[in-house]
């Protein structure tokens, strides 16, 4: 992977609460738990779950 081609995500707040759907992005995207990180290839179907989830993370 090369870094050109990947976005980092963390989350930092948390999904409890959420729109079940939302909870579903979270695990989707490769997150547990809050200030998990995940590096993520950039496409646009994970472009689209970040939208989605905006509130909930932040983008490295």
């Amino acid at each position: 992977m090369t870094t050109a081609n990947t976005l980092t995500i963390k989350l930092v707040r948390s999904p409890i609460g959420c729109r079940a759907d939302h909870r579903a992005t979270v695990r989707g995207l490769g997150l547990r738990k809050i200030n998990s990180v995940s590096v993520l290839q950039d496409t646009p179907a994970v472009r689209g779950m970040i939208n989605k989830i905006s509130y909930l993370l932040q983008v490295i």
